[in-house]
């Protein structure tokens, strides 16, 4: 079972939007970055994922969710209404991949941006390295246990 990262901006789908709906699973999609979509395409069933608000007055990690359905073509891209139309994407040949996700648990407490770029043994998480601007990231096993323990501290 694989780890991940996902950025999401609260307005659009927070950890809050999962817990609400925590039966049922929510697509995870709107993905418009290449190295983004192929981090979508590895993910699997099972897979646990945290939920990094951005761009939003409290930045950090607020919860997990699990991968309930791997990668399909995300319908957005084919809605000449969405945002996230892509006019040159086709039912044979899609571009932009989604995956559904599903509650597990909302952190007591934010885990902030400062906190994870301050915490040994996580330098390496593109989340904390200078430019990394990428919505979706692979996280260690190493990495993950770290975080996780950040919310007992």
């Amino acid at each position: 079972m694989a780890k991940w990262l996902v950025k999401t901006e609260p307005s659009e789908c927070s950890i809050n939007d999962f817990a609400k709906q925590a039966d049922t699973s929510i697509p995870w999609d709107g993905v418009r970055n290449y190295q983004a979509r192929n981090f979508l395409r590895q993910m699997a069933e099972g897979d646990l994922v945290l939920i990094y608000h951005s761009s939003c007055k409290n930045i950090g990690i607020a919860g997990v969710v699990q991968v309930t359905r791997s990668a399909y073509a995300d319908p957005t891209q084919f809605d000449p209404e969405s945002p996230y139309h892509d006019p040159k994407s086709t039912q044979e040949q899609p571009r932009w991949q989604a995956v559904d996700m599903q509650f597990e648990e909302k952190l007591a407490q934010l885990i902030s941006l400062d906190r994870l770029k301050n915490t040994e043994g996580l330098e390496a998480l593109p989340l904390v390295r200078k430019g990394n601007r990428l919505s979706v990231m692979p996280v260690s096993e190493n990495e993950w246990q770290i975080i996780r323990s950040l919310q007992c501290d």
